[in-house]
């Protein structure tokens, strides 16, 4: 919805977790750098592997959701204690590993608490069989897995119908996003689609208001007739709503901010625009 910079590291900044030792030449620099890259690629899911799951709340939700078929559970020895005291169901035991064993299937700085699982993914449903109810949230190219996992988070608080993303140009629901959204991929049904424009279409066919969300929007959100059921529709940011999608939505607004900078993160934006549309369809 918003437009904030996006701001880019140099090419020539180390990348997050890369150490250099001191009076290490710039060649000797630019190899380890290389040599990060490298491992960082090699440690991307595969789009057909299995779902990747990381951290407490993450991992455990996934545990005991009855939907979620799981194939690997590693646990350190302080972590698989936890899932005993806290009675959280494993369904198999899990195999203990030490910290360094979980580390070193992820990507560098990812936090994982002791935890690792792998299971399968969730059933997409079809955006024509979603329920004519409620809000659903819909995502307009972001490809940020943190924001998008954030979005997750702020939507399962908020009661959202389900989220719809596209097929290409969005992160898969793994990793990095799998632990952002905190559990929440467990409670808010994802829906992909080919075509965001035909999707809008076909939750239009059922009834559904749809309001994108920009800075450039024509009416403040909270001014609006909003009815349910409801379709909230947020653009990258930087690029905010693509054409197509905000000639296909029946509004286009702006939140209204009192301070000076005018412009929210998008997950941010999408956590204010849920709570505004909830309030207003409450009243």
């Amino acid at each position: 919805m918003s437009r904030p910079p996006t701001s880019r590291a140099p090419a020539s900044r180390p990348l997050s977790g890369t150490k250099s030792k001191p009076g290490a030449t710039r060649e000797q620099v630019e190899r380890r750098e290389r040599f990060e890259r490298a491992r960082r690629d090699s440690l991307r899911p595969d789009a057909d592997g299995p779902v990747v799951m990381y951290g407490w709340h993450t991992v455990t939700a996934a545990l005991q959701n009855p939907a979620r078929v799981v194939r690997k559970l590693l646990a350190t020895e302080n972590a698989a204690r936890r899932l005993t005291d806290e009675n959280i169901p494993a369904r198999f035991a899990p195999e203990i590993v030490r910290p360094s064993a979980i580390a070193e299937r992820l990507l560098p700085d990812a936090v994982h608490q002791g935890l690792y699982l792998e299971a399968d993914a969730l059933d997409s449903p079809a955006i024509e069989d979603l329920p004519a109810q409620g809000i659903v949230l819909v995502l307009d190219q972001i490809t940020d897995p943190h924001n998008v996992g954030a979005i997750f988070r702020s939507a399962a608080a908020f009661a959202v119908t389900a989220i719809v993303m596209t097929q290409r140009h969005s992160p898969d629901a793994t990793g990095a996003l799998a632990k952002a959204a905190s559990g929440a991929l467990e409670k808010v049904p994802l829906v992909s689609v080919q075509n965001l424009a035909r999707g809008l279409a076909a939750l239009k066919d059922s009834g559904f208001l749809v309001v994108g969300l920009d800075s450039t929007g024509e009416a403040d959100l909270a001014a609006l007739p909003l009815r349910v059921p409801l379709a909230l529709v947020l653009g990258a940011e930087g690029k905010g709503l693509r054409q197509l999608t905000r000639e296909t939505c029946d509004h286009v607004a702006r939140i209204d901010l009192p301070g000076e900078l005018k412009s929210l993160n998008v997950s941010n934006a999408a956590a204010l625009s849920l709570y505004v549309a909830s309030r207003k369809l409450a009243g």
